[in-house]
């Protein structure tokens, strides 16, 4: 029913930038968000944003990077800024969807790899 894709991940130095996309596919589309798992660790939440615009993020994050909607072209973005060689991980899209004969439901992308390393 839905599809993620997610598009922009690469290799960056530490300090560096980079900008994530994730288009959706099928309608109804609700919260969004990325999450990211290192090698060796669990899968953790970065940040969503609700249909109408409220945000959270990790504490890690906060005030480096920014997450964003165009809920026209059902897509949102993370735009990361001052990378640290710990934030290297597999970068995770995430959307649900709300219907009154579904309930909630979850969708996940593929992951794009996401390197910092001098």
């Amino acid at each position: 029913q839905v599809q993620l894709v997610e598009s922009g991940g690469g290799l960056v130095q530490p300090g560096g930038s980079l900008r994530l996309s994730c288009a959706a596919s099928g309608s109804g589309i609700n919260v969004m968000a990325w999450y990211r798992q290192p090698p060796g660790k669990e899968r953790e939440l970065v940040a969503r944003i609700t249909r109408g615009g409220t945000t959270t993020y990790a504490d890690s994050v906060k005030g480096r990077f920014t997450i964003s909607r165009d809920n026209a072209r059902n897509t949102v973005y993370l735009q990361m800024n001052s990378l640290k060689v710990e934030e290297t991980a597999v970068y995770y899209c995430f959307a649900n969807t709300l219907t009154f004969s579904e309930g909630y439901l979850d969708y996940w992308g593929q992951g794009t790899q996401v390197t910092v390393s001098s």
